[in-house]
């Protein structure tokens, strides 16, 4: 899951980050009402963090174009206005939620979770592939009967390969997807981690090899032969 925090204050925002990578979520940062409409446009999100007092372009003006392109990414609002006003405000330019400064971190992982939930309805409640399943609810990655386990990068590179079955992933998509913008390593991370995940996910030799490399494209998930 891609999550857009869009916070001027940079220590709050990178505590953020740094908490929903705990979390096994991936993030981008935006310290600015502009920089955020940017990287929401060229990026696919999962849900957005947004505080309201941000420059350049306000965070109600944020919500509301982001609200007017996509009626169901969730939209939790952060922020220090805490009046009964800013709320109903808030609200009304299409966020979901609305939570206020101090906060704590435990209950706003609390909150992304019923988001993620409650705006994902369209997708399947267990990711199968194969004999292959994963929970998102629960983080759960089964293969047969056998519980895989996995650490926070390899589940979030798993889930992503499993939300795209059967669709080409370029090692730019997944590095932007898994590892974000933030990530200035090379593309070879991917291969690393791609090898972590296929030996994890073979429990048995008689496995059916699940993720193929695509030659000079990226890689496939898919059950099949390799390709």
């Amino acid at each position: 899951m891609q999550i857009l925090i869009i916070e001027d204050e940079e220590k709050i925002a990178n505590f953020l980050r740094r908490g929903l990578i705990e979390e096994r979520y991936a993030a981008d940062i935006a310290l600015d009402g502009k920089e955020a409409l940017y990287k929401y446009d060229i990026n696919e999100y999962d849900l957005i963090i947004l505080d309201l007092m941000i420059p350049k372009v306000d965070g109600i003006t944020v919500c509301r174009k982001i609200r007017s392109s996509n009626s169901n990414i969730p939209i939790l609002i952060l922020t220090a206005r805490d009046n009964i006003e800013d709320k109903i405000k808030g609200l009304d330019c299409g966020a979901d939620d609305y939570m206020t400064k101090p906060f704590s971190f435990s209950e706003l992982s609390a909150r992304i979770r019923a988001l993620l939930r409650r705006g994902n309805k369209a997708d399947p409640v267990i990711l199968t592939i194969d004999d292959l399943m994963l929970n998102p609810a629960t983080r759960i990655v089964k293969r047969k009967d056998k519980i895989i386990d996995l650490t926070a990068r390899e589940y979030s590179l798993l889930e992503y390969f499993m939300r795209n079955q059967n669709v080409v992933l370029t090692k730019t998509k997944i590095l932007e997807h898994v590892w974000d913008y933030s990530y200035d390593g090379l593309s070879n991370v991917i291969e690393t981690y791609v090898k972590y995940l296929r030996k994890k996910l073979k429990t048995v030799p008689e496995d059916m090899e699940l993720i193929h490399t695509m030659r000079g494209s990226g890689y496939i998930f898919k059950a099949g032969n390799n390709a």
